[in-house]
């Protein structure tokens, strides 16, 4: 498990590349918008924490993800000039692909459920270095920087929303909040049809779910489940998790582009949606904004 010190460094690593998103007023409560960040998702922490600490990247980058890790080490790839591998299950939005060959990844599309396989695969291959979208210290140290900054910023925050998913996120977002202010509450945000961390809480250990069933919600950055690693963090960490529906999650969407001006997808407003569960307050991490144009509009026009 990753420390309080393993975050605090990597906010040294990462902080000449990426937005301080600041903390926005809404409702009773803040957002803190990771959807402004130069991919739109806070993916890029992790990805240039983790990509700095590489010895040797001349071979090259290798990840597997849905969409916002894919554009975040693709654009850290380019940072730093080493090419970048990509592999991306058939069901990503085409917006996300699109956005990840323009940062100049090779893009690789297969099945939902063979992404790791023709990873590791590439990594064989090339000799080159694999980037895990969640179950790596130093993706999860870098993803932490955000709690770091909502403390900064409002010193007296009471309760942090964060959506959930392989549980990268929560994990460093915990960790550096738990080790900064023990009594600050941290609240793990999930669609109810990608459960499973809140299936595995009350049940005292990890649960798995088909990849099949967790891929019918609309939150396409959330259809991953918990490694050991992100489960150990969150068991010691995270005090409670919430579920959203399908629609809660749609309308936080059309709520967070009406009153605050913010273009969010649904993964990112998944968090808003718990917020409003719980009675508005407190911070919500809106995790992206890589939203399918046509969806904005229909939710919008609706």
């Amino acid at each position: 498990m990753i420390a309080l010190p393993d975050v605090q460094a990597a906010a040294r690593v990462i902080a000449p590349h990426v937005v301080r998103t600041p903390l926005l007023p809404f409702g009773s409560g803040w957002l803190k918008p990771e959807s402004l960040q130069p991919i739109g998702a806070f993916k890029l922490r992790g990805a240039l924490n983790a990509l700095a600490r590489v010895e040797d990247p001349s071979r090259g980058v290798v990840a597997y993800s849905s969409g916002n890790h894919a554009q975040a080490v693709a654009y850290a790839a380019r940072l730093h000039g080493v090419p970048s591998a990509i592999v991306m299950p058939s069901n990503t939005p085409e917006v996300k692909v699109e956005a990840t060959r323009a940062l100049g990844a090779e893009v690789f599309i297969v099945g939902i459920t063979e992404r790791v396989q023709r990873a590791q695969e590439l990594v064989a291959e090339r000799g080159a270095v694999l980037i895990p979208p969640f179950d790596h210290p130093d993706v999860i140290a870098g993803q932490g920087t955000i709690g770091l900054e909502v403390l900064a910023d409002l010193p007296s925050v009471e309760t942090v929303v964060v959506p959930m998913s392989g549980g990268g996120l929560i994990s460093g977002v915990a960790t550096a909040i738990k080790s900064i202010k023990p009594d600050v509450r941290v609240v793990g945000a999930e669609p109810e049809l990608a459960g499973d961390i809140a299936a595995s809480v009350r049940a005292g250990e990890l649960v798995r779910w088909d990849p099949v069933d967790r891929a019918r919600t609309v939150a396409d950055a959330l259809r991953d489940e918990p490694s050991e690693l992100t489960w150990a963090h969150i068991s010691a960490y995270v005090d409670d998790v919430v579920t959203v529906t399908e629609e809660e999650i749609l309308g936080a969407v059309a709520a967070l582009a009406r009153q605050a001006r913010l273009v969010v997808e649904p993964s990112g407003a998944v968090a808003v949606a718990a917020q409003a569960k719980l009675g508005g307050g407190g911070v919500a991490v809106v995790s992206g904004g890589n939203i399918d144009p046509a969806l904005l509009v229909r939710l919008l026009a609706g």
